[in-house]
């Protein structure tokens, strides 16, 4: 458990510096070669740890702290499940699904993060007003 939770906060703590300096960075400034290794290992990192290291420890954690195995099935509250659904479903399945939920919101992060950091500095063009007819208004010379 120590090191799953440890594993997810070194990653976070890395997004946010990553974020945070992408913030104060000024767009299109020159990236030198060091600057450029530098922020190519921390991504690398970050990737590691999302997609390798954090799966790998909930699947650790669960396996073995948890005891989620093939052979311990899913009852539920009052046998509910025994009783009503038609199918039987172990721990491990739950386990397994929650490892791929893991990529499949590291994936959507990894896009946003991204995104946002391509799209730092673009601003939003301003408004130009309309006539009545929709038509925009522009200053005669």
């Amino acid at each position: 458990m120590v090191a799953f939770l440890t594993s997810v906060v070194v990653l976070v703590l890395i997004s946010g510096a990553a974020m945070a300096y992408g913030r104060r960075r000024p767009v299109g400034a020159p990236l030198s070669w060091g600057e450029a290794m530098v922020a190519a290992a921390v991504v690398f990192f970050a990737m590691f740890l999302a997609y390798g290291v954090i799966p790998h420890q909930w699947l650790t954690y669960a396996g073995n702290e948890l005891g989620w195995r093939k052979d311990k099935i899913i009852f539920g509250p009052g046998d509910v499940i025994q009783k009503y659904v038609p199918f039987t479903m172990s721990y491990e399945a739950v386990q397994d699904g929650i490892a791929a939920g893991l990529y499949i919101v590291f994936l959507g992060i990894q896009i946003a993060l991204f995104s946002m950091w391509q799209g730092r500095g673009n601003k939003k063009p301003k408004e130009i007003e309309t006539s009545a007819f929709g038509r925009p208004l522009v200053k005669g010379s």
